[in-house]
């Protein structure tokens, strides 16, 4: 069977209502990255960045899967189809998608601050101030911050070389070291990207369908399992 690897972005996300976070003024909901989103930001104000992810937490439970996830699943009936998400929301895993790998890590869990290993699923439930794990150390949120390594970059680099077919859907390929991955598939294979504008990094050896990944997936994975 083959293997397609597919890599999403926020534009995924975003066919099914959630906001892409970051806006075109740099800010995230209202917020510089470096006041909700950094280590150094859960030092100096736990209680703004609780109430932030708690915010984006409840917004990604009230959303359901669009048609490109759900056709991603589909996917799964000839082909062996790994996703790499830099989404934090749980949305590939609700249409059915059966191997997901988060690069960000996801909203719906949450760890304790001092022992990475001990985490746990609250789908869209808060945390607050007080609210610790089994080791009495704060919960967090469980996503990757800026400035913080991405524990799963080692897996997906390993995923990607193993490709028969690639598929970027709604991400631009500018932020690393997520971007790098596609460096890392089989020369000669087929890469397929579906995304209303030009990512920078793609060449003619791309098949580009400039639609929204809730258009353009379902397009795609017809043909795909038509071949």
């Amino acid at each position: 069977m083959k293997k397609i690897v597919v890599l999403t972005g926020a534009g995924m996300s975003a066919d099914s209502g959630l906001k892409t976070f970051r806006g075109s003024d740099g800010l995230w909901e209202g917020h510089d990255v470096s006041e909700v989103a950094t280590p150094q930001a859960w030092q100096r104000d736990k209680e703004l960045v609780l109430k932030f992810y708690n915010e984006r937490r409840q917004q990604a439970h009230a959303v359901d899967p669009n048609e490109g996830h759900t056709a991603l699943n589909k996917l799964e009936q000839q082909y062996d189809v790994q996703i790499i998400t830099q989404n934090v929301d749980s949305l590939h895993e609700q249409a059915g998608s059966s191997q997901v790998l988060h690069l960000h890590g996801q909203l719906s869990k949450v760890r304790s601050e001092k022992d990475r290993s001990l985490v746990y699923e609250i789908g869209g439930d808060t945390i607050e101030l007080g609210d610790t794990a089994e080791d009495g150390a704060q919960l967090r949120p469980h996503v990757v911050w800026f400035g913080e390594p991405v524990p799963n970059m080692r897996k997906a680099s390993k995923i990607m070389p193993e490709a028969d077919i690639l598929i970027v859907i709604g991400t631009s390929l500018v932020v690393y070291p997520a971007a790098g991955l596609v460096d890392l598939v089989p020369d000669g294979i087929p890469k397929y990207v579906i995304d209303p504008a030009t990512p920078e990094l793609i060449d003619e050896e791309w098949n580009h369908l400039q639609k929204r990944a809730e258009n353009g997936t379902p397009e795609l994975v017809n043909i795909l399992l038509e071949n």
